[in-house]
């Protein structure tokens, strides 16, 4: 489990560099990008779909994997007007 965790932070680390890297050399640098929030809300929302697709919308296993409260995953739901299955 440890080397799984290591590629996908890896992976991650790899994907987030060259993405931020990317966006930046667009900027002008005197420019409010919003940076971190475009990166948070441009990541959650899909994160959070395809966590809820895997559990097959079941909130509590999919809070659990999340590693959130329940309450919270809700919440998020709503925010991001997510379509859960009923």
């Amino acid at each position: 489990m440890k080397k799984v965790q290591k590629d996908v932070g890896t992976f991650m680390e790899k994907w987030l560099d060259r993405t931020v890297r990317q966006y930046l050399s667009k900027m002008d640098g005197r420019e409010n990008g919003h940076l971190h929030e475009l990166i948070l809300g441009g990541v959650e929302k899909p994160l959070l779909q395809i966590v809820l697709q895997e559990t097959q919308y079941n909130q509590t296993q999919a809070a659990n994997l999340l590693g959130i409260n329940r309450n919270t995953l809700r919440k998020k739901i709503q925010e991001h007007k997510i379509k859960c299955k009923e």
